[in-house]
């Protein structure tokens, strides 16, 4: 056996296991410390019995960040414009509590818990869901479950764009045609059939649309700048790291520091963000989410199209062949 196969064999041993143990890390580590960490979280009522509660919320260190609101509707209204993700109410009779469980079941399961645990033993905790999920997913396992065919399209969209040598602007109408169609697909398939995202339906389409963009692009641009490599660190980026890190299954602030924060400025997180927020909250807290996807997408198609302009290295032809001496005839004497 050559050098050059024992290289290739020793590459293939150990390049992926490498690849596996980084999807282990990248999936598992995040969910295995999932917890609170300031956590948006409302307080309404009378100073006195706020304050002790608050107090008692505050004994979780670092867990909930507390938003002080005057009036319950108030608190309804920070819940409805994602400021908050549930808000206690104190009353004569004892807390209750608002949740959103469209804004994640789990952060509203969590909240229930844990002011359950702070009210007097005994005391029965009403609980209003003020932005409930729908019923068709009421854990929000398809919502949850959708971002990663996103990252898979839009990395099939960059690879093909890639390896069928498009260039400039071609690539670039390509990858936005894809993404167009593709947002409008999924849209039909998560609002029209199966029923799991409940917003205006053009807004879904352009999120979801601007998600694969978002994502082929970088593929695509890495590709262009350095070569075929470009696609395998694009896909490494965004499946292996923006789709564990998008926090889109529970919430960013579930997830370990600075792991939720990492994956909010990637194209997966925000695009799952921004689906909440069109799908169930009218938009609402949408801007930092639409501001990362269009940066992601707009260096991604500049880059794309500056790879385009970069003419490849002109082969030089191969030199031809000399002709054979032409034989003289033999001079007489």
């Amino acid at each position: 056996m050559s050098a050059d196969s024992n290289r290739r064999l020793l590459a293939v041993v150990l390049l992926v296991p490498t690849v596996v143990a980084l999807a282990l890390w990248a999936f598992a580590w995040p969910a295995a410390r999932m917890a609170p960490r300031d956590l948006p979280v409302g307080v309404s009522g009378s100073a006195p019995a706020a304050d002790r509660l608050q107090q008692q919320l505050e004994q979780h260190k670092g867990a909930f960040e507390i938003h002080r609101y005057g009036s319950e509707a108030a608190a309804r209204t920070a819940i409805e414009d994602r400021s908050v993700y549930g808000a206690v109410i104190v009353t004569p009779k004892g807390p209750e509590l608002l949740t959103a469980s469209a804004a994640g079941p789990v952060v509203a399961q969590l909240l229930r818990e844990a002011v359950t645990a702070s009210a007097p033993a005994g005391t029965v905790v009403p609980v209003t869901d003020v932005v409930a999920a729908p019923a068709t997913d009421p854990r929000g396992s398809v919502l949850g479950a959708s971002i990663l065919p996103l990252a898979i399209a839009g990395v099939a969209a960059g690879s093909a764009v890639t390896l069928l040598r498009l260039r400039g602007g071609r690539a670039a109408t390509a990858l936005i045609g894809v993404a167009a169609l593709v947002g409008i697909i999924a849209t039909a398939l998560t609002d029209s059939w199966l029923g799991v995202i409940t917003g205006d339906w053009w807004g879904e389409a352009g999120t979801l649309g601007l998600t694969v963009l978002a994502i082929g692009a970088t593929v695509a641009g890495l590709a262009a700048l350095i070569g075929p490599a470009g696609i395998g660190l694009g896909a490494l980026l965004m499946v292996l790291v923006g789709n564990p890190f998008s926090g889109v299954t529970s919430a960013p602030e579930l997830l370990p520091r600075p792991v939720g924060a990492i994956g909010q400025w990637l194209p997966p997180g925000a695009g799952g963000s921004l689906l909440r927020s069109v799908a169930f909250f009218d938009g609402h807290a949408a801007g930092g989410a639409v501001l990362t996807l269009a940066l992601w997408a707009a260096l991604g198609l500049t880059a794309v199209i500056i790879g385009g302009r970069r003419r490849p290295p002109a082969t030089e032809a191969p030199a031809a062949p000399e002709a054979a001496p032409s034989r003289q005839p033999a001079l007489a004497g």
